[in-house]
């Protein structure tokens, strides 16, 4: 596999507003996109360190994959993106050597990235993310 850099950090949050004062004024990042993911029963925020990102996960509902994770685990580290030219040959490449995907086929995830995981089960129980920029 290719990856050429990781991509974000993905952190499990109650609430993105009471986190960004930590973020902003206290580590002095600037949260360049708060954005929700419908989809994903999300909300994002997004801050810039060097080519990597801090992504800042709220639970839009209580039955989201986020909310579920703070429940069981509370906030903190919820997974690791690393970047790759091409999501499905990505998940093709480590199904081949028996890691067990979440998704089988890249989605949608925050910032138009194509995105898809794999499952803690195969990868010393850290959630891995894999993602690229969408084709525009």
């Amino acid at each position: 596999m290719n990856i050429s850099h990781i991509e974000h950090l993905g952190i499990a949050v109650k609430s993105i507003d009471a986190h960004l004062p930590y973020y902003e004024k206290v580590l002095g990042l600037k949260c360049y996109s708060i954005e929700e993911v419908a989809d994903q029963k999300v909300k994002t925020a997004f801050f810039k360190v060097g080519q990597t990102k801090i992504e800042l996960l709220e639970p839009t509902s209580e039955d989201s994959t986020i909310a579920k994770f703070i429940e069981k685990k509370g906030e903190g580290i919820h997974h690791i993106a690393f970047a790759v030219p091409s999501v499905q040959a990505a998940l093709d490449e480590v199904a081949s050597h028996g890691v067990q995907l979440i998704d089988k086929a890249p989605r949608a995830g925050a910032e138009g990235l194509s995105i898809a995981f794999l499952h803690p089960k195969s990868t010393g129980s850290v959630l891995t993310e894999l993602c690229m920029t969408a084709e525009k």
